[in-house]
């Protein structure tokens, strides 16, 4: 079994589907390997596929008219975007994805999302509760970065990564590096740093060789 079926039938999206259903939608996915620093998609490209991160890590972020980089979210193994362009078609894609390190992506196309929206229910239902996750994200997103202090920021980052719908591959071990975790966070790496620590010395995760190991979710999203 190919690495992309497998993580499709084990997507929450996938498990609403009938073998014939997710047999159709294995078929019409394209896969690239994108490497660390490259585009999955770009800003201002017509958005014409539903994207997955079936390995890997990327971000999604733009730039301000001063050429200042802001980096909204990162999306882990398991997660997929672009399902708000699609539905509001025609549209050109509002921000930048990159990864942040060597990824496999999927791309399904724009004709077989909107299939699957014409003819499950079940990939209704899972699309409208995507769909309130990201709102929700995004409202505690700028909640997170106009309110908290650093320290904070990082371990409400490092939270938003077990959401159970739009990231359902993330384990407590999270292979991210401390630059990662500062691009996810809106920190530098040597903040990022520090606010580890502090992390650390208050239990709720364990600094490892090459990441993290998250030992208390619910305390990160409190921490602050």
């Amino acid at each position: 079994m190919s690495n992309l079926l497998k993580a499709l039938r084990a997507s929450a999206w996938g498990k609403t589907l009938s073998v014939a259903e997710l047999s159709a939608a294995t078929d019409a996915i394209a896969e690239k390997k994108v490497c660390a620093g490259a585009y999955v998609c770009r800003k201002g490209e017509p958005v014409d596929a539903w994207i997955g991160v079936i390995d890997g890590l990327v971000k999604m972020s733009s730039l301000s008219p001063q050429g200042k980089p802001v980096t909204f979210t990162g999306l882990p193994a398991g997660g997929w975007f672009g399902e708000g362009s699609l539905i509001k078609h025609p549209q050109a894609r509002l921000y930048d994805v990159v990864a942040v390190r060597d990824s496999h992506i999927a791309y399904l196309p724009r004709a077989a999302f909107l299939g699957l929206l014409d003819s499950s229910i079940g990939f209704n239902r899972f699309l409208l509760h995507q769909l309130n996750e990201r709102l929700g994200q995004f409202i505690a997103i700028v909640e997170n970065d106009r309110l908290l202090e650093p320290d904070a920021r990082v371990a409400r980052a490092l939270a938003q990564l077990f959401n159970p719908l739009l990231y359902p591959g993330t384990t407590s071990q999270l292979q991210l590096s401390q630059e990662e975790i500062g691009l996810l966070s809106g920190v530098s790496r040597q903040r990022a740093n520090q606010a580890l620590q502090v992390l650390e010395k208050a239990g709720l995760l364990k600094v490892e060789y090459g990441g993290v190991r998250v030992q208390d979710v619910e305390g990160l999203k409190r921490f602050g």
